[in-house]
């Protein structure tokens, strides 16, 4: 089956995953997890895309972001993995490819799974086993969201905001988001659907946006294709 474009829309939270080939490292030590938030904070200015939530895995890492333009996103991510991918080669003197393909992202609907997504994000070094728990992982947003330790580059989020009127109240209220944990068939969805590039979100949420492309954003049933309207970036 024909991989399906990716659909960028701006204004829009996109969840994103980008992998090691074959699973190997993207990281080595601290120098280069520093290298690549660098990359980050310098891009996502770039190209206006707000990045929310961010980890570094040995082997992959995940974003959560909103971007200002349909190509922001796909800007941002080209100019990090070239440059990422240059410096790392030259430091651990090696060739070739880092990346496992192009990076997978798919855009989800704020109200219901950005709060989730940010806590999936925060979660995955316990899923690993790496800590015991998030606050344990330095190289993730959740210290930021708590209250630890501050990166001004990150965005919050409207909902994050809406967590509390203090910032003490939105900091607690979103650990114990994080103490709570998702369910196991809301991990799934959140893995699958960022990696197959299906919407994430209500029957109103992705009908609505099914009306600006002609991408299939959900896993398809047979008919018509529909009708494009708009012209958000695919690629």
């Amino acid at each position: 089956m024909a991989r399906q474009p990716r659909l960028t829309v701006a204004g829009y939270p996109h969840h994103v995953i980008q992998r090691g080939n074959d699973r190997q490292a993207i990281v080595r030590d601290d120098a280069d997890r520093e290298r690549l938030l660098a990359l980050w904070q310098e891009h996502a200015r770039t190209f206006k895309v707000a990045i929310h939530a961010w980890v570094i895995m040995d082997n992959h890492f995940h974003l959560l972001v909103t971007p200002e333009t349909d190509e922001g996103l796909p800007q941002m991510m080209q100019a990090v993995g070239r440059a990422y991918v240059r410096y790392f080669n030259l430091r651990h003197q090696r060739t070739g490819t880092l990346w496992e393909g192009r990076y997978r992202s798919n855009l989800i609907e704020s109200e219901r799974y950005l709060l989730a997504c940010m806590v999936y994000i925060d979660l995955n070094p316990v899923r690993a086993g790496m800590v015991a728990q998030a606050a344990d992982y330095k190289w993730s947003t959740h210290r930021h969201c708590i209250g630890q330790v501050s990166d001004k580059w990150v965005t919050p989020h409207a909902l994050f905001w809406g967590l509390g009127n203090t910032p003490f109240a939105r900091e607690a209220a979103y650990a114990e988001l994080v103490q709570t944990g998702l369910a196991q068939s809301e991990k799934d969805r959140l893995t699958q659907t960022a990696l197959s590039g299906w919407a994430l979100g209500s029957d109103d949420f992705v009908g609505q946006l099914q009306q600006s492309t002609a991408r299939r954003l959900v896993p398809g049933k047979a008919g018509r294709p529909f009708k494009k309207t708009a012209g958000p970036v695919v690629n």
